[in-house]
């Protein structure tokens, strides 16, 4: 539990979730109570959206499956392709929202904060992120990330993986009093990603997933690093 939470701004609140010392989805947690401290409208939005997710299910690739290809810029406009990767080690594969996100900043931060034991294991990781490059670097360098942040103008690899959604009308209003996705995106479509995780092993098939509709949650990175020391 974060200290005098309650008397906390919302981006004290990320700080705090940033500085703790606990597992990802802990620190996430912080991050959506103080959402709905705050905005207790928003969050209840939030847990409309997901349930329609829920109910209409994820159909993604699955462990044993074949991780479909890909070929995206990086945030220095350098083309980076699945199997360049897979040359090198197994694959951590994360999509990620946006640089506005902060479940988003702190996912990436719980990465980056274990990215030399990554190095260690051959591990490669990128994020794909729908967003311009500028953003794209803009997160990549706030988190301080070594790895790459790819670009996935229109959600195109995320949608060949069943993995874009539309966020609908009430979130899209909701969201839009703070976040200027169009800008983000260089479109107007308010489509996110679901912030899924693969790890995929040297022969190319999936070995483990973190598929969930609700954003607040992501694959811990204790998982994370067990499931990357199995695709070995």
């Amino acid at each position: 539990m974060v200290a005098d939470d309650e008397a906390m701004t919302f981006e004290q609140s990320v700080q705090a979730a940033i500085e703790l010392d606990a597992p990802l989805n802990e620190r996430l947690e912080v991050v959506a109570r103080a959402v709905r401290r705050l905005n207790a409208d928003f969050a209840d939005a939030v847990d409309r959206l997901v349930a329609r997710l829920q109910e209409q299910g994820m159909m993604s690739p699955a462990p044993g499956d074949v991780m479909p290809a890909f070929l995206l810029p990086d945030d220095s406009g350098k083309l980076i392709g699945l199997a360049d990767l897979l040359e090198q080690g197994p694959a951590v594969i994360t999509f990620q929202r946006g640089h506005w996100c902060p479940y988003c900043r702190l996912n990436a931060i719980g990465i980056v904060e274990v990215q030399e034991e990554i190095a260690a294991l051959d591990g490669q990781v990128v994020v794909i992120m729908p967003e311009r490059r500028r953003f794209a670097k803009a997160m990549k360098a706030a988190v301080g990330a070594q790895f790459p942040f790819l670009i996935d103008i229109d959600n195109g690899y995320a949608l060949s993986l069943n993995l874009a959604i539309w966020v609908g009308a009430e979130m899209e209003r909701l969201m839009g009093v703070g976040y200027d996705l169009p800008s983000y995106q260089g479109n107007a479509s308010w489509f996110l990603p679901i912030p899924a995780t693969f790890i995929v092993g040297t022969d190319g098939r999936i070995t483990d997933r973190f598929v969930d509709p609700d954003y607040r949650r992501r694959m811990d990175i204790d998982y994370l690093i067990a499931a990357l020391k199995r695709a070995r």
